[in-house]
C-alpha cells in the first residue's frame, strides 16, 4: 500500500522554488500588486463621485471598494494556482518534479500555499494604498473580514485546481480558461448588487456559489452593521464541496496525463 502521508518538506520545496522565482524577478512581485491596486484606484474614484450623488453610497462609502478588493481575493486565489502550475508547464518542469518523491497531493498543497502567499502580497498592497488615498480601511470590518477572505480564496482554489487539471490534460491550448473562468461567473457573484437583483431563474444559480453568500454578508455588515452567520455557513459548506471536487478533478486529470505520458510533453 502506497504511503499517503503528506511531506511538509516536499510541499515546502515546491513552494520555495516559486518564492526564489519571485525573489529573482521584481516585476513578478510588482505585477501581483499592480492589478489589484489599479482596480482599487479606479473604483475608488468612482466611489468618490457617487458619494456626492447617491444617498445609499453616502451611507456606505466603502461598499464598492470592499467589493473590488474582496472580488480580487477570489480572482487572485484562482490565478495564483493556475499561474504557478502553468509556470511548471511553460518551463517543462513537471516531468522533473514527478520523477522525485513528490506526490500529486503534495503538489496540490504547494499550489494552495503559493496561491495564499501571492494573494496576500497582491491584495495586501492594494488595501494599504487605499487607506491614505481614499481614507478607507477594509480592516475596520474586523473578524468577519477573515471569514470573507478565506471563503473567497477557497472558492478560487477550487476553480484554479479544475482549470489546472484541464490545462494539464488538454495542453496549453486550454490555457485561456485560466483567464476567463472566474469572469464567466462574476455577474452571478452579487459583488456590487444583491442576489435579488438577478432574474428569478438565476437566483438559485447565484446562491449555489459561495462568493454570493460572502458578498451578501459583506453588504449586511456595511449597511446594517450585522454579521450574517447563515450566509457564512452556506459559504463554508459549499466551499468544502467545491474544494473537494477541485482536488478530485485535478488528481484524476493528473493520473490520466501520467498514463498518457503528457507530463513530459507539456511546455511552450
Amino acid at each position: 500500500m502506497r504511503d499517503i502521508q503528506l511531506s511538509p518538506r516536499r510541499i515546502g520545496a515546491v513552494a520555495l522554488r516559486h518564492l526564489y522565482l519571485m525573489r529573482s524577478s521584481w516585476p513578478r512581485v510588482l505585477e501581483m500588486v499592480y492589478w489589484p491596486t489599479v482596480q482599487m484606484i479606479l473604483w475608488g474614484f468612482i466611489t468618490l463621485y457617487l458619494q456626492g450623488n447617491s444617498s445609499l453610497i453616502a451611507q456606505a462609502s466603502g461598499i464598492l471598494l470592499s467589493g473590488v478588493l474582496l472580488w480580487d481575493v477570489l480572482f487572485r486565489g484562482q490565478l495564483g494556482i493556475a499561474l504557478v502550475f502553468m509556470e511548471e508547464m511553460w518551463s517543462r518542469n513537471l516531468g522533473h518534479l514527478f520523477v522525485s518523491p513528490l506526490r500529486p497531493y503534495e503538489m496540490v498543497a504547494s499550489l494552495l500555499l503559493m496561491s495564499l502567499i501571492r494573494t496576500l502580497i497582491g491584495i495586501g498592497g492594494a488595501t494599504l494604498i487605499a487607506i491614505p488615498l481614499f481614507g478607507y480601511n477594509i480592516y475596520d470590518m474586523g473578524l468577519p473580514l477573515i471569514a470573507f477572505f478565506f471563503n473567497l480564496i477557497v472558492m478560487g482554489w477550487a476553480i484554479g485546481l479544475i482549470v489546472s487539471g484541464i490545462v494539464l490534460r488538454y495542453g496549453m491550448g486550454a490555457e485561456s480558461i485560466a483567464w476567463v473562468s472566474v469572469f464567466a461567473i462574476q455577474p452571478l457573484c452579487a459583488i456590487y448588487y444583491p442576489v435579488a437583483t438577478l432574474p428569478d431563474w438565476l437566483q438559485p444559480v447565484a446562491l449555489a456559489l459561495p462568493a454570493s453568500h460572502v458578498f451578501e454578508g459583506m453588504r449586511a455588515l456595511l449597511l446594517q452593521h450585522r454579521f450574517e452567520a447563515s450566509h457564512m455557513a452556506w459559504a463554508i459548506g459549499l466551499n468544502i464541496l467545491y474544494l473537494a471536487v477541485g482536488i478530485a478533478v485535478f488528481l484524476i486529470y493528473f493520473q490520466v496525463a501520467r498514463r498518457k505520458g503528457l507530463l513530459l510533453q507539456v511546455g511552450e
